[in-house]
C-alpha cells in the first residue's frame, strides 16, 4: 500500500515544481511591447536591454546610457562568442531610435540580436 503514495509524492513534487517555474518574475521594466502571432524564441538571452518610448535604456531593471551599455556588450560579447541580446522596445517607440541601436551594438561585434514580442 506505500507504492501508490509514494506514486502521488511523486506527482506533487512535479507539480510543484512546475509550477515555480511559470510564477518566477524576470526583474524587468514595464514596457509596452508589441503582440505578434508567430514568435519564437530560440537564442538564449545573455543581455535583456528595454528601450522605452521616451529615449531612456534600462539593461534589465537598472538604467543604462548608451555608451556604458555598448562598452559593457563588447566586453561581454568578447568573453561569449554565442553572446545573444535581446531588445524589449515600446510599440510606439521612433523607428529611427530602435535602429540606431541596433546598428551600434553591431558595430561593437554583436551579431545575435533580437526584438521581444508578446504573443497573442
Amino acid at each position: 500500500m506505500i507504492i501508490p503514495m509514494i506514486d502521488i509524492m511523486f506527482f506533487l513534487l512535479v507539480f510543484f515544481m512546475l509550477s515555480t517555474l511559470y510564477m518566477s518574475n524576470i526583474k524587468t521594466v514595464p514596457v509596452n511591447i508589441p503582440n505578434v502571432q508567430n514568435s519564437d524564441m530560440t537564442t538564449p538571452v545573455n543581455y535583456l536591454i528595454t528601450l522605452k518610448k521616451d529615449g531612456s535604456i534600462y539593461l534589465k531593471d537598472k538604467i543604462i546610457n548608451e555608451q556604458s551599455l555598448l562598452e559593457h556588450a563588447e566586453k561581454e560579447e568578447k568573453k561569449n562568442s554565442r553572446f545573444a541580446v535581446i531588445i524589449r522596445a515600446d510599440r510606439d517607440i521612433n523607428y529611427g531610435l530602435l535602429m540606431s541601436l541596433m546598428d551600434k551594438l553591431r558595430g561593437v561585434g554583436i551579431t545575435h540580436l533580437g526584438l521581444a514580442t508578446d504573443k497573442k
